[in-house]
């Protein structure tokens, strides 16, 4: 039997422990984030499915700085970079690893089959997107290219 993400836990941007068990009845769509990528633009179409689609899904940015060191900033000025730049009122959590061995525990379920039970992938970039189902479960991944409205994260969204 494949664990869920209710086994891990991870701490808000401001270090407070979330909870990921309070969104069992929604979908959790995972975002690795950074504020100086070509892919950041990204952030805006987060936001508006965090505001259209809330009732189906959780979104939860996590900024990194495992990609070419485009995530540098502490916490206060990631989370004012996001709500200045982006209007961002999804939760962000604080900077975690994504690669290797010190990859947040988090992320090592995610991209292992063994601990999932869905698939093995790899990390390719800032703001790829894990979706779990509301049980907790992983269901897809998408390429950090997938726009967060593109219709192939919309219907799984959906579904």
């Amino acid at each position: 039997m494949s664990q869920t993400v209710y086994n891990y836990s991870i701490n808000d941007i401001k270090g407070n422990p979330i909870d990921l068990a309070q969104y069992k009845s929604k979908k959790l769509l995972l975002v690795n984030t950074a504020s100086a990528c070509g892919l950041t633009p990204q952030y805006k179409q987060l936001e508006e499915l965090h505001q259209h689609f809330n009732h189906k899904v959780q979104i939860i940015g996590l900024p990194c700085n495992d990609f070419g060191e485009q995530e540098p900033g502490t916490p206060q000025e990631i989370e004012k970079f996001c709500e200045v730049n982006y209007g961002v009122t999804f939760p962000l959590t604080e900077k975690i690893k994504v690669l290797g061995a010190d990859a947040h525990p988090l992320y090592k379920y995610l991209t292992s089959k063994e601990l999932n039970g869905h698939s093995d992938s790899e990390v390719k970039w800032n703001f790829q997107k894990y979706l779990v189902d509301e049980t907790g479960h992983l269901v897809q991944v998408f390429s950090p290219m997938a726009e967060p409205l593109s219709e192939e994260i919309l219907k799984e969204i959906e579904r």
